[in-house]
């Protein structure tokens, strides 16, 4: 095993970059259960293999739908925001910082992604999901922050 494996913060990242993608790849398997539970396809074959054996149904099928529409924002949201905070989570663990300040940052990214995803599919009355979207990339931006001073060193 590498030594990186041994190291803390190392493995308290690794936790919690797993959380993180993990949610986001659920994200995906949640819009397929909305298309199919709202009868709400993008594409002209997913209506034919499921009833659209007509032209005219097919057009039914392949439709927008609110409900696909607002699951759909919020992975694009995950994707927008899960990997700046993979990439700037990554470069912030190897630039040694204290454990406890690393855990703050990992645990509160984790938790306003969790949240803003409650906050959206629920949905929560605004200024629930802009906070929790704030919060989490505040904390990208502080661990961008330190990766780059520490950079600057050199």
């Amino acid at each position: 095993m590498l030594d990186i494996f041994k190291d803390e913060v190392f493995l308290a990242y690794s936790t919690y970059a797993s959380i993180v993608v993990l949610k986001m790849m659920l994200m995906g398997p949640l819009t397929g259960y909305f298309r199919m539970t709202r009868g709400a396809f993008a594409n002209a074959e997913d209506a034919r293999a499921h009833g659209g054996k007509d032209e005219e149904t097919r057009k039914k099928l392949t439709k927008t739908d609110p409900d696909v529409e607002r699951v759909r924002r919020c992975h694009q949201n995950d994707l927008e925001n899960i990997v700046p905070f993979i990439s700037f989570g990554l470069m912030y663990a190897l630039t040694g910082p204290d454990l406890t300040t690393a855990l703050l940052h990992f645990r509160i990214f984790a938790g306003s992604r969790i949240f803003h995803t409650i906050a959206y599919l629920t949905p929560l009355p605004q200024p629930a999901r802009g906070i929790s979207w704030i919060v989490g990339m505040a904390t990208t931006f502080s661990m961008a922050y330190r990766v780059l001073k520490v950079g600057m060193r050199f």
